[in-house]
């Protein structure tokens, strides 16, 4: 189904204002249909015009799973940098400090909504595992239909430093603790702490 956006909605798809639109209508560029008093866009016509539009941008992301890793982050931002270096009119560099399992990270929501407003071409990631730790491949299906593409530039042999895979699990571990007991969470931080304690 064709969403029907307003005014205000359809200048922050595009990334453009107001007056911008009433004057790509005077010139004919976008034709909105009329509610009463409102115009309405259609939200396919919008997406086609970001599409004649999208510069030859792309994304460049790293990610790291705790904050005494931060060295390892700059690293990866540092080589992704080397290889998109005079490829491209413009990078956006997104990163994250977070678990490859956890949801919600800001660093993949942007990538995510970069993509939706196909700002971007490619997103060049390390290795998949800094994308995320599992369903690499419904990520690449994913992006994949809003015209964007995953570029592993080290290839797709996950290369996870032995304490990080540990926390991810650790953190695997605690979330189904919590859905499937019911712990409180001082519970859980002493079960974390004594994982942490053997490992």
């Amino acid at each position: 189904m064709n969403r029907r956006l307003r005014i205000g909605e359809a200048s922050r798809v595009l990334g453009v204002s107001v007056s911008t639109l009433r004057r790509w209508e005077r010139e004919g560029k976008l034709k909105p249909y009329r509610v009463g008093k409102e115009r309405r866009y259609s939200y396919e016509q919008l997406m086609e015009l970001l599409g004649e539009k999208r510069a030859d941008a792309v994304a460049i992301y790293a990610r790291v799973s705790s904050r005494d890793q931060k060295k390892d982050l700059e690293r990866q931002l540092e080589y992704l940098r080397k290889c998109v270096e005079g490829k491209h009119q413009k990078v956006y560099e997104v990163k994250d400090i977070a678990s490859g399992i956890k949801e919600g990270r800001k660093g993949l929501l942007k990538l995510i909504e970069l993509a939706r407003l196909r700002k971007i071409r490619a997103i060049y990631i390390t290795y998949p595992d800094r994308l995320t730790r599992f369903g690499f491949d419904y990520f690449v299906e994913f992006f994949k239909a809003l015209g964007v593409e995953i570029i592993a530039v080290n290839g797709k042999e996950f290369k996870e430093p032995e304490k990080e895979l540990v926390e991810d699990l650790i953190a695997i571990l605690t979330s189904f603790a919590g859905k499937l007991y019911g712990m409180r969470a001082n519970k859980i931080k002493k079960m974390v702490k004594e994982l942490r304690d053997e490992g």
